[in-house]
């Protein structure tokens, strides 16, 4: 396989992962800012902006913070790299490039959602906002789907390789945010507020059956970590990224021939996850350990670029 094209399919998985997330963070900000008993207001949006490192490109326009500005902001607005619209135009270009290489399903998928935003003036408010990121949603989701039916081999290799990079990424920004910026001022831990923060958060990332099926005590911070950092059995843990990510290396080492830092860079950062105990990291520091952990999965970025020679 051509250079140009594993990195037109890997960068094909990270835009369409990066949409579906910045859509789930806008569906889960809207509800947690509308249906909460107690609104979080503009801090839930500018933390919307802060996970998705957007609120300098957001300030430099001079825009106030608020649940219309940032909604149009992160989803159809074109200016910036952090926005739906952005992240499907570019997949959508990555797909073009690699077109032959992919089923019809899977282009149809990301051709209907890139379609939606096509001559779209933005959402009008909650409902509207709720529907746009819905149909997002859905299209990903089938192209998801379409991809786990194509044949296992390069292709499929090479977009799950990128969807494991970014899904790792966002989750460990989300959590950051979260657990540092998120609850407003007064509010008390453990409060209203708070637990629907952090219900917020499961519904992100699609884990708040997951949670009822592996905690008992109810809705507890500390078992929202544990969950998000160190359960592999929740797909967009970073536990389980971590282990997708060895493992893809492996089978494409295996037909490719090229095995490298990447590789030894993914086997560490696996066997240094797998000895993580969320007790100890939120004794010693939850921010730095996710400061780092991004730090370094945007390294073995690189080093995926080195090793498969990306354009």
């Amino acid at each position: 396989m051509l250079s140009r094209t594993a990195s037109s399919l890997y960068w094909l998985g990270r835009y369409v992962e990066r949409a579906d997330f910045i859509g789930r963070l806008v569906e889960a900000t809207v509800r947690l800012d509308v249906l909460s008993p107690r609104p979080a207001g503009d801090a839930a949006w500018a933390s919307a902006l802060a996970v998705t490192d957007t609120d300098a490109a957001f300030a430099a326009n001079g825009r106030t913070v608020g649940p219309q500005e940032v909604a149009r902001f992160l989803t159809i607005d074109g200016c910036h790299p952090g926005s739906i619209v952005r992240c499907l135009d570019m997949a959508r270009n990555n797909a073009r490039a690699v077109r032959t290489a992919l089923t019809r399903e899977a282009w149809t998928a990301i051709n209907r959602a890139w379609l939606i935003f096509d001559k779209r003036a933005g959402p009008a408010g909650p409902m509207a906002t709720l529907n746009l990121v819905e149909a997002v949603q859905t299209e990903a989701r089938g192209f998801e789907g379409a991809i786990h039916r194509m044949l296992r081999n390069q292709t499929t290799w090479f977009i799950r390789l990128g969807q494991a990079v970014e899904r790792a990424d966002n989750t460990a920004r989300l959590l950051d945010v979260k657990y540092h910026l998120l609850l407003p001022a007064g509010e008390r831990v453990g409060g209203v507020v708070d637990r629907d923060q952090w219900t917020t958060i499961l519904q992100t990332v699609s884990a708040v059956t997951a949670y009822r099926w592996l905690y008992s005590e109810g809705l507890r911070p500390a078992n929202v970590i544990d969950l998000l950092i160190a359960r592999s059995e929740l797909p967009r843990s970073l536990a389980a990224s971590c282990e997708e990510a060895v493992d893809i290396l492996n089978l494409l080492a295996k037909r490719t021939g090229l095995h490298g830092e990447a590789d030894r860079m993914a086997r560490m950062r696996q066997a240094r996850m797998a000895k993580t105990k969320s007790g100890e990291v939120i004794a010693s520091g939850l921010h730095e350990f996710l400061k780092a952990f991004i730090e370094e999965n945007a390294q073995m970025h690189f080093a995926i670029g080195r090793q498969f020679k990306f354009g």
